[in-house]
């Protein structure tokens, strides 16, 4: 399916690697000129080049911390009409709430919550006078099902949620959408960050353990990174504009609801 993006602006937050890069390769794939953002000028240069050689689109990389007023700023001149936008941070590390500090809150709020909402505030009006725009927001699957460990995290999305479903009914009329895409275990560094606390909190070893999660996952397995861009570009699409205010689990079927 031809996605209808061919030439379209798109940033991509966080997308050095892991989920944010897979939305960008699967972007990159369908024509759309790409800027790309982390933190590190390294690995985002190292990334630009290896989406630009494996898929021919053009790339920019922008080594920015959009966590911060200056970092969104220099991004915004790299990229500041976007006609997609997808927003990602790291999420906040794993824990035991009993332990974490007012600092500790308001960094993850800043970052899973605040940071995307400034993001969109800088961006969508133009969206809506071009009359085109997809934002999707990477969250999480914790979101819907929480996970314990994950407590800053779960706070931070749930909040970003709320405030983005509101503003999706608002812009819609525009063919500006709004959607949420909620990972459960992808292979990626962040999930073996995770394993690793769970399975030292279980007596168990990191990698048998991740071994007997994957197994009790409805699918078997992990998620692929790849699986998570495609599903990105689609809600990036043309014939995306009637979905807004959604939140798509990719779990493997892991959170057990009907609805």
């Amino acid at each position: 399916m031809d996605l209808g993006i061919k030439g379209r602006a798109a940033l991509v937050c966080a997308a050095s690697k892991g989920l944010g890069r897979a939305c960008a390769v699967s972007l990159a794939r369908e024509g759309v000129r790409l800027t790309i953002v982390a933190r590190t000028a390294g690995e985002i240069e190292r990334a630009g080049r290896e989406i630009a050689a494996d898929t021919g689109a053009t790339v920019t990389p922008i080594a920015a911390d959009v966590t911060t007023a200056e970092g969104r700023s220099k991004v915004l001149a790299a990229c500041p009409d976007p006609d997609i936008l997808v927003t990602n941070a790291g999420g906040p590390p794993p824990g035991d709430f009993r332990n974490w500090t007012e600092a500790d809150w308001l960094k993850a709020i800043n970052a899973n919550m605040l940071t995307p909402i400034a993001l969109v505030k800088a961006t969508v009006d133009g969206m809506i006078a071009r009359a085109f725009g997809r934002i999707v927001n990477i969250t999480s699957a914790a979101v819907k099902s929480p996970i314990p460990v994950l407590g800053l995290s779960n706070g931070a999305r749930a909040g970003l949620t709320g405030f983005m479903a509101g503003l999706a009914r608002e812009t819609v009329r525009h063919n500006v959408t709004i959607n949420n895409l909620l990972p459960g275990p992808f292979e990626t560094d962040r999930l073996l960050r995770v394993m690793g606390v769970e399975a030292e909190k279980a007596g168990k070893g990191a990698a048998g353990y991740r071994r007997e999660q994957a197994a009790l996952n409805p699918a078997g397995r992990f998620g692929r990174p790849a699986e998570f861009g495609d599903a990105c570009a689609y809600l990036c699409s043309a014939q995306a504009g009637f979905i807004t205010g959604q939140n798509l689990m990719l779990d493997g079927g892991a959170f057990r609801s009907t609805f």
